[in-house]
Parts: C-alpha cells; structure tokens; sequence
C-alpha cells in the first residue's frame, strides 16, 4: 500500500499512477496498492458471473434489470474509488457513460478484501459509500472465505448475513436467487493435477 499525503491529492496524481496498480483518491489522499492475488482475482470474477446470469442477462430464473461492472472507477463528490464489483439497476444507468469513470453511484459495491485494502473497505471506503446513498455493501475475504452482505438504513450499515465457507448464499439486493459461496473458491476441493508424460 502505498499513501501520498502532503497535499490534496488531485486526479492529475491519480493518473500518474503506473497502470500496474490500484489508484484510488480517499479523503484528500491518494492511495495505490497492488492488483489483486489470485485467489482474490477467482473469487471476484466467480462472484461476477453468478450474479451476472440471473441479474443482468435475467437467465437461471433471475429478474433482468442490472449492470455489473468490474473495477469502475467512481467519482463521488472529491472522492476516487474503485470497488472490486459494483452494479447499478437499468432504470438509473440508461447508458454507459462516455467518460473512463462513473459519477453515478452504484445501487450495490462489493470489496473484495485483501492485506493491502482491508482497513480502506472496512473504513473510509464504507463511509463514503454511505455518503452516497449506496444502499448495498457486500464485503467479501476469500482469504477465511467469508461474505459479509449489508444494507443501508438511513447513514448506517445494517448486516443482512453472514456466510461462510459453502454455504448457500441468498442476500439482498440478490435474493431472488441462491448460489453456493463454494462457487468462489473452486480450488479448495481440486485434486492435484496429474503429471504429464508428454515431453
């Protein structure tokens, strides 16, 4: 993790920053950390593609009507950040937008947390999440497999659920459908691969 904090932050910093890692502005101050490990990188594409089916696509007897995206970057009042996942019902993001970022906020964010962005997901990041009138957070740590899901009531976050493990997952605003938390961690149960005898 890496933090500049001699002055405000502007967003000139932020796109100085190598494409290589995470840049994010939080309160004033920039923010870069790595790309994600791998078993965070699974674990947040799995999660994508469960939902995507049944909520975006309406497949697997799921409503239609969302969008997901993978690492926006959003703009909310002086604030940067970038979620791991983020979604947005259709009838409040018509259309993409032509800019590389949203100032729309999302309906739902999910922070996939790692050593290095822990404590920003489960601080400021909330926070500003609620400022924004966000209404679902889900903070999800493939590390002791663990989803956490809340919603907003009023300026606070309300837990909804907590699931471990493989556990069946049904949590607002996604309750529509169910899908196993196992489906985020794929290599726990895998066999080792066998040798190869090709040269």
């Amino acid at each position: 993790m890496s933090i500049t904090r001699n002055r405000s932050a502007t967003y000139a910093d932020l796109q100085a920053v190598p494409p290589h890692r995470v840049a994010e502005i939080i309160d004033g101050v920039l923010v870069t950390h790595p790309r994600p490990a791998p078993k965070h990188g699974v674990a947040a594409a799995a999660l994508g593609a469960d939902l995507m089916a049944p909520f975006q696509w309406g497949r697997s007897g799921g409503p239609g009507g969302w969008i997901f995206v993978v690492e926006p970057e959003l703009h909310i009042g002086n604030q940067v950040v970038v979620p791991d996942l983020a979604g947005w019902r259709r009838e409040r993001l018509p259309r993409l937008p032509d800019e590389a970022y949203f100032d729309l906020p999302p309906d739902w964010v999910c922070e996939v947390a790692s050593p290095s962005t822990e404590a920003y997901d489960r601080g400021p990041k909330r926070r500003i999440y609620a400022e924004a009138g966000v209404a679902f957070l889900w903070l999800l740590d493939p590390r002791s497999e663990v989803l956490e899901t809340f919603s907003l009531a009023g300026e606070r976050w309300l837990l909804t659920g907590t699931f471990a493990g493989r556990e069946d997952v049904a949590a607002p605003p996604f309750d529509a459908i169910t899908f196993s938390l196992g489906d985020l961690w794929p290599f726990d149960d895998a066999e080792p691969a066998a040798p190869s005898d090709a040269p």
